[in-house]
């Protein structure tokens, strides 16, 4: 069993940043892909960004490109998102997800659907 948890949510002003943390562990020593889905009252969860086991491939959701950022440890499944510039509708519960080998294909990320592996979720409210 992988076990997935996510720190770092709050609430913030508009414009403010937030940084939230993830670790994944259990399993195997492999390194897992990793991402980040967020969910808002009344809707369904959507994909936020995410990172290949390595570290050399992401990918990010049209509406948080530029501000948002996914990073991760070198050699650990730990992965970080910067939010930056952070609006109204960023608000929302997040939830880091883990995949560990045999990995996704990267057309599968996009839906929670593939993602078998969950964190309980961090809210992040921003108001104006």
């Amino acid at each position: 069993q992988v076990r997935v948890e996510e720190s770092g949510g709050g609430s913030v002003q508009v414009g403010a940043s937030l940084r939230l943390s993830c670790t994944a562990s259990g399993r195997t020593s492999s390194r897992y892909g990793m991402g980040w889905f967020r969910q808002s009252s009344g809707n369904e969860r959507e994909f936020v960004a995410a990172i290949t086991s390595t570290g050399g491939g992401t990918s990010y959701a049209d509406s948080v490109k530029g501000r948002f950022t996914i990073t991760r440890e070198s050699a650990k499944n730990t992965v970080y998102l910067q939010m930056n510039n952070l609006k109204p509708e960023d608000t929302a519960n997040y939830y880091c997800v883990a995949d560990p080998p045999p990995y996704l294909i990267r057309s599968s990320w996009y839906s929670s659907d593939h993602w078998d592996y969950w964190g309980q979720g961090t809210q992040v409210t921003v108001s104006s």
